[in-house]
């Protein structure tokens, strides 16, 4: 245990602080400074050790969270990396992009604030690669199995390092122009620097990974054609179809998905002219989830006259309800970073109808209150009422996965819009798998890594007749909920 009474000594969470609003509005960098190394060790000893470590259960890569609290507090920082790196692949995507169930489920949180266990991890990571300390990790020797990996987000990423490792040829495929996918172009920079990416495809490269990118299965190549190259094939093409707005004057120019908008920009790699520009426009953004929130700091940085965020449900509560206790990962009211940079937020807001000028521009929304029925939430007949707009931007969450019927390869569509696979992860086409949230849906990036984990020892355990790789997740897993 790090400390005993170190919950008793320091009973409140310590965050790293945020660069000033006016500062970070004026770049892409990274909106939170590097903790304080002090900081770090007494938020460490707030951790309890406890006999039954819930957090452990709220993470779905089972990340030792008290052992390597305990060697930061006792500044045993390579050990806590070895640790960390023996559940994650990749700590730093999850340190900035994962809502940190972990956290949710933390013990401590019965009765004081958690301990700041994505903070910490943040830290271990990055203080690893300014020491050098992540070095790769070729195999000792090869298989001779060869495996397809398409899409190279956190899941496709997550199982080609695992497989790579196990000694397997592994080759990944991506239709855009460099590896990443939602980490490198969904993602906007102040929350997830690419550099970062890059240095962990750099790592994968050096291990024996092979990338090939600018190909799309399906097009470039048939899948049937993927399938006879390669002794396995891991379909990790996340969920890519955004749920759609079917009202009145959806087709006017201006409105945009949420992925339109943010892939644009960061193609940009953080300079001004992106091809949809919010700058001097009124924004409205629909969706109050994570990723419309990427949308409002989006729009700050490009010099948006307004920005509003439109959410159809109801305000969430600032603390946990009678019907969200702990351990669950409750749906709380919180300010993200982008909200901190301005804009309104609208709650109980159902879009009625998209209005536009003669030219067929955007130039307002007419929403109405949002109403409960048995059927559903429906706006409530009455209360319209317009908002000016001239960038409209949908983020509504996605359906699932782009589908794939081809002669030969043909992935049935299960729960969810995603892809039906069986508890290992495999589907009907012998040697084929599926991972990430193109067989869960659309889910949070620390799932999409703890099943392109899992995949990868599938797919390992098919081609060699048994595993060493672990695998923290079975496909048909569900977190506290």
């Amino acid at each position: 245990m790090a400390d005993p009474r170190g919950f008793l000594k320091t009973r409140e969470r310590e965050l790293a602080p945020k660069r000033p609003v006016a500062l970070r509005l004026m770049d892409w960098r990274e909106v939170v400074d590097p903790a304080n190394p002090g900081m770090v060790q007494r938020q460490a000893s707030r951790c309890m050790d406890c006999g039954v470590a819930f957090c452990h259960q709220g993470c779905p890569l089972g990340n030792l969270i008290p052992e390597w609290n305990d060697l930061m507090y006792r500044g045993r920082e390579r050990e806590a990396i070895e640790r960390l790196h023996a559940t994650n692949n990749f700590p730093e995507f999850t340190g900035r992009a994962c809502p940190a169930p972990c956290e949710s489920a933390c013990v401590l949180g019965i009765n004081q604030p958690a301990v700041t266990i994505k903070q910490i991890e943040n830290s271990i990571i990055d203080q690893a690669f300014s020491n050098g300390w992540v070095q790769p990790q070729p195999p000792e020797r090869l298989s001779g199995k060869t495996v397809a990996v398409v899409g190279s987000g956190p899941a496709g990423l997550a199982a080609a390092q695992q497989l790579t490792r196990a000694g397997h040829t592994v080759v990944v495929y991506e239709r855009d122009e460099e590896p990443g996918g939602l980490l490198r172009f969904g993602i906007p920079d102040f929350k997830l620097e690419k550099e970062l990416v890059s240095r962990r495809v750099e790592q994968l490269r050096a291990e024996g990974t092979r990338f090939r990118c600018g190909i799309e299965i399906g097009g470039d190549m048939s899948w049937a054609e993927l399938r006879r190259r390669f002794d396995a094939v891991v379909v990790a093409t996340g969920s890519t179809i955004p749920r759609p707005l079917p009202i009145d004057g959806r087709d006017l120019a201006g409105v945009h998905y949420a992925m339109e908008y943010l892939t644009a920009q960061n193609r940009m790699g953080g300079l001004p002219g992106a091809p949809i520009d919010a700058a001097g426009k009124h924004v409205i953004v629909i969706g109050g989830g994570d990723t419309g929130a990427d949308c409002v700091g989006t729009a700050h940085r490009q010099g948006a006259a307004s920005v509003t965020s439109l959410a159809i449900g109801r305000r969430p509560a600032e603390s946990r309800t009678d019907a969200q206790p702990w351990p669950v990962h409750p749906t709380l009211f919180e300010v993200s970073s982008s909200h901190e940079e301005g804009g309104e937020r609208k709650y109980l807001a159902s879009t009625v109808e998209f209005v536009g000028d003669d030219a067929g521009r955007v130039t307002g929304l007419r929403v109405a209150e949002t109403g409960f029925t048995e059927e559903g939430r429906v706006p409530i007949p009455g209360t319209e009422h317009l908002l000016e707009a001239d960038l409209v931007l949908i983020a509504m969450g996605f359906t699932g996965p782009e589908t794939i019927d081809e002669a030969g390869f043909a992935l049935p569509v299960a729960r969810r819009g995603a892809f039906a696979r069986a508890a290992d992860f495999s589907t009907e086409l012998p040697g084929v798998y599926v991972a990430g949230d193109a067989g869960r849906g659309q889910s949070l990036i620390v799932w999409a890594i703890a099943e392109g984990r899992a995949a990868a020892a599938a797919v390992d355990r098919h081609l060699t007749g048994s595993t060493e790789l672990p695998a923290p997740v079975g496909a048909n897993d569900r977190a506290f909920a």
